[in-house]
């Protein structure tokens, strides 16, 4: 139970200390109503503290994002329903939401008082310049005597987890250009993208339509054989990420690693669009294996939405991944740090003969610094290596937006050095 003088105010706790001295004071002096007033300033309190201290909670909350999954910098608006379940009516209270310290401040708001079964509606606005997993909650409410000498404070069990998925920037429609395998148009197809063979017929299955009942096979074999209808085929886009936390430099949304993400984050979702079969090869999607699964656009954004830098060890795994999702050709698009030449040259060789290989490397001493400048001589070195695989380079520096080192990546059969924005 809690104790009366933890909900005492300061104000409260000073007017039992006041009352107490003039109670004190009057009774020694004889002064009948100094001792009246004591009595008054250190009962009021006691009082209030009682009658507060008696409030039950009966409040419940529930909470709507909208949207429910976050872009970084991106508004949203915060609905909170509340409802009082109990027999009597409510008083006056005070709620306070508790709120990631990124999402802004913690909004504040009065509920007045609510009728058995009544129900409150307040939208309050969050926006987050971080990518990640956030969380909204718990909701504690404040009762406070019309004096301010004693307050009461509940917390209401329950929170939500929203999800800030990372800056997707739009990306230009150049077409990609190679020949052989690679070309646009003709990058493999995959036609059994879950795994189901590429046949001309199957057994029957409860709930398939019977128009498509292969009457000749059925006979043949002796048991409903129906036609299987192939998927259409599809262009195959392999994204590798570098989140080595020794090869990324500077911090937060100007940081070489914020750079990666949101770069990934654009290109997943512009090839997307474009009707690939995509795979994020990532420590995240390493991890759980979902990097050897064609992943939907919101799965790599959700993952990419928690990559964080890791150790070089992380990346090796990476690499093992990504060489049996490179190995039948199509697109492959890494996006590294010139932290050192042997990882270059395994980046090199995921690309096959005649497919499409777009490197973006990090230029790290940009980063550091937090301002565009030429990159070295180390960088440019290291940028040389992977040419003669027959990849499209764009060095990155500090302040270049995806898009640019996209068109740069895209319109270039060589290195380039990517300038501005």
């Amino acid at each position: 139970m809690t104790r009366i003088r933890d909900i005492l105010t300061t104000r409260g706790s000073a007017f039992v200390a006041a009352g107490l001295t003039l109670l004190m004071g009057g009774l020694l002096l004889g002064f009948s109503d100094i001792t009246r007033v004591g009595v008054l300033l250190a009962t009021l309190p006691l009082l209030a503290a009682m009658t507060t201290r008696g409030i039950s909670n009966t409040i419940t909350v529930t909470r709507s994002v909208h949207p429910a999954h976050l872009v970084v910098d991106q508004p949203a608006s915060v609905q909170i329903v509340f409802e009082n379940t109990s027999g009597r009516r409510t008083q006056l209270k005070l709620a306070e939401e508790r709120v990631d310290h990124v999402l802004g401040d913690r909004p504040r708001f009065v509920l007045p008082p609510l009728d058995p079964g009544d129900i409150r509606e307040v939208d309050y606005q969050i926006r987050s310049h971080v990518r990640g997993r956030r969380q909204l909650g718990p909701l504690t409410l404040r009762v406070r005597d019309p004096f301010g000498l004693a307050t009461v404070a509940a917390t209401l069990v329950g929170s939500t987890d929203i999800l800030v998925l990372p800056r997707i920037e739009a990306l230009g429609s150049g077409r990609l250009h190679a020949d052989g395998i690679g070309a646009e148009g003709a990058i493999p197809h995959m036609v059994a993208l879950h795994g189901e063979d590429d046949v001309a017929v199957r057994s029957y299955h409860d709930g398939d339509d019977l128009r498509r009942i292969h009457w000749p096979a059925t006979a043949h074999r002796d048991q409903l054989m129906v036609r299987q209808e192939d998927r259409p085929a599809r262009r195959r886009a392999v994204i590798v990420m570098d989140s080595r936390e020794e090869g990324h430099r500077g911090s937060g949304a100007l940081g070489s690693f914020e750079w990666a993400v949101t770069a990934a984050a654009s290109i997943a979702s512009h090839m997307s669009g474009h009707h690939y079969a995509l795979h994020l090869v990532s420590h995240e999607t390493t991890t759980d294996g979902e990097a050897s699964q064609t992943v939907e656009i919101d799965s790599a954004l959700a993952s990419l939405a928690l990559a964080q830098v890791g150790p070089a060890q992380q990346f090796d795994e990476v690499l093992h991944w990504a060489h049996p999702l490179t190995s039948a050709g199509g697109l492959v698009i890494a996006i590294v740090t010139d932290h050192d030449e042997a990882v270059l040259r395994r980046i090199a060789a995921l690309r096959q003969p005649g497919g499409i290989g777009l490197l973006f490397l990090l230029d790290s001493r940009s980063f550091a610094q937090g301002r565009p400048g030429p990159p070295s001589a180390e960088t440019l070195a290291l940028a040389s290596l992977v040419e003669p695989a027959g990849w499209s380079t764009c060095i990155v520096g500090s302040g270049m937006t995806v898009a640019r080192a996209w068109d740069i990546a895209t319109a270039s059969s060589s290195v380039t050095v990517g300038a501005g924005r």
